[in-house]
């Protein structure tokens, strides 16, 4: 699947899912200080980001080490993003009113895994490895991702208080969905070229 600028950063905005963190934060954060909250945030955001760059620049290597081909991986990722845009549809009870963790989280579970979770990983290598050679265009993918998640995130709070939490509900729903389509056209895509593989071979 050859992505463009636009839709690599649209589908980095689906995975890392700025509206569907909003409740995660928030959880993980009421135990912060509220003059705090930003700084963590983008302290958060920024080490999620200095590891997806991290993988756009080792994924080549990543993959020849582990003997993964292209294929693989785009089926592979699919099946991750499949799951995740499952979640997101029908998520699971509970999850975002586990207890507090105490003091000030630090990577976990914010950075990782709700920003730069499994899903983001395997896109970032899958973008690389299809098209290296156009990797600063998924830097500019990538920083874009960032920057959204950082204001959703900040204004976190506003947005729930202004929208109300059953827009922000139904909004990660629709997001969900476009990911199931994207995931589906992913797995469709790598079973093709196998079969292609296969006949040819």
């Amino acid at each position: 699947m050859n992505y463009t600028f636009a839709s690599a950063t649209i589908l980095l905005i689906l995975i890392t899912d700025p509206v569907g963190n909003i409740p995660i934060f928030a959880n993980a954060l009421r135990s912060v200080p509220p003059e705090r909250r930003a700084w963590v945030i983008l302290r958060e955001v920024l080490i999620a980001f200095v590891l997806l760059l991290t993988f756009m620049f080792v994924g080549d290597g990543f993959l020849r080490l582990m003997n993964l081909s292209e294929l693989s991986l785009q089926i592979g990722g699919g099946v991750i993003l499949f799951l995740i845009a499952l979640r997101m549809i029908f998520p699971q009870p509970g999850v975002a009113d586990a207890p507090d963790a105490l003091g000030e989280p630090l990577i976990v579970p914010l950075a990782v895994p709700a920003i730069a979770g499994p899903s983001a990983l395997a896109t970032v290598l899958l973008l690389v490895s299809q098209a290296p050679e156009r990797r600063l265009e998924w830097i500019g993918a990538l920083c874009i991702t960032m920057a959204v998640s950082a204001v959703v995130l900040v204004l976190a709070e506003r947005i729930q208080r202004v929208a109300g939490e059953r827009f922000v509900v139904a909004l990660e729903r629709l997001m969900g969905l476009v990911l199931v389509a994207v995931a589906i056209e992913m797995m469709l895509r790598g079973i093709r070229t196998f079969v292609v593989q296969l006949a040819s071979g």
